[in-house]
């Protein structure tokens, strides 16, 4: 009874995010989504890396 409770749940968690990202309306756009600079990229990317450099 667990392992079809926890598939159900599971199942159902991710129909519920496939649901929600389908009704995006960024989807229905192109070029919706803001575009970074590429310095801000990098600067991101550089604060991600920590201090010794590597992620």
């Amino acid at each position: 009874m667990v392992d079809i409770f926890a598939l159900a749940l599971s199942h159902g968690l991710l129909a519920l995010v496939a649901i929600r990202l389908l009704s995006r309306p960024e989807l229905d756009r192109e070029g919706a989504a803001p575009k970074r600079s590429a310095k801000r990229a990098m600067r991101v990317r550089s604060e991600n890396e920590g201090p010794a450099g590597n992620a």
